[in-house]
């Protein structure tokens, strides 16, 4: 009889264990995700302005504007839509593929600013475009981040015998990665051609 105690108390405790790792790997990727959601803001926040400086050099330039104006509504529809409910792989998705729209806006916006001497030496357009880049590279930052958490958190959990106290507590479908619409196109090398 006290084996079989001990057995039990052993395994209560091996279970309180795994749920606590699985509770803590769980806020961790939610936390990594926070911050990601913090640049994003910041980067909505930046494209109103860099569009507004714009515009004053670019009247022809509209629809351009127009597009980085569109793509950043969408992105933002995006995020919150995120902050209702769980972080989920078709949310995650959507909110990709708006970030891949607003980034390619503002390529073009950018390819119409280098035709734009004066407003490319302007110190308004300049200092929006490096607080761009550098929220840029932090996302990319946080973006990382946030799928090696996602990554510790479904790996400890697909081991066993964590595999089985996350399916009883509720910790049973994956965490989604953040990934970009189409990786292989983002890998690949520019062609460059002399004929």
């Amino acid at each position: 009889m006290t084996v079989l105690l001990i057995i039990l108390v052993v395994v209560a405790i091996a279970v309180v264990i795994i749920f606590n790792n699985l509770v803590q790997y769980k806020n961790e990727f939610q936390n990594a995700f926070a911050q990601i959601d913090v640049q994003l803001h910041r980067r909505h926040d930046l494209v109103p302005n860099l569009v507004a400086t714009a515009q004053a050099y670019l009247d022809h330039e509209n629809t351009t504007l127009k597009a980085v104006t569109a793509a950043r509504n969408q992105a933002v529809s995006a995020l919150q839509a995120l902050h209702q409910g769980n972080i989920d792989a078709t949310k995650l998705a959507q909110l990709a593929a708006s970030e891949g729209a607003l980034s390619s806006a503002l390529g073009a916006l950018q390819i119409s600013v280098e035709d734009y001497p004066d407003l490319k030496a302007d110190s308004t357009m300049a200092n929006l475009s490096e607080e761009l880049t550098s929220t840029e590279n932090r996302i990319a930052f946080a973006r990382q981040a946030y799928n090696d958490a996602v990554m510790q958190y479904n790996s400890f959990k697909q081991s066993f015998p964590p595999v089985l106290v996350a399916k009883m507590t509720g910790h049973g479908i994956d965490a989604p990665l953040l990934q970009l619409e189409d990786p292989q196109a983002q890998r690949q090398a520019p062609k460059v051609s002399f004929n």
